[in-house]
């Protein structure tokens, strides 16, 4: 029972990296990118933990850590952009 729920969920996360994807390609202005890609990259790490789950092993997890510092930082550096651009 508990796998069925851990294959729909793995589902609908990617359905829901494929519209924010989409949302990412079809963005016309930096900042809608910049929010579109936060969103996928969270996106990614709930698939992360529906992985991690399903499979027991403590690498997803330290991919987890990884990913979600990687992306604060990302975020950052693209808002301090944003804002030395005046947009």
């Amino acid at each position: 029972m508990m796998e069925n729920v851990e294959v729909i969920a793995l589902a609908v996360i990617g359905l829901a990296a494929l519209i924010s994807s989409a949302w990412v390609l079809r963005a016309r202005s930096l900042v809608d990118r910049a929010v579109g890609l936060d969103v996928t990259v969270a996106v990614l790490v709930n698939g992360l933990a529906v992985f991690a789950a399903l499979s027991d092993d403590d690498v997803f997890l330290e991919l987890i850590l990884l990913t979600v510092v990687l992306s604060f930082l990302g975020t950052v550096a693209v808002s301090r952009f944003i804002q030395r651009r005046g947009e």
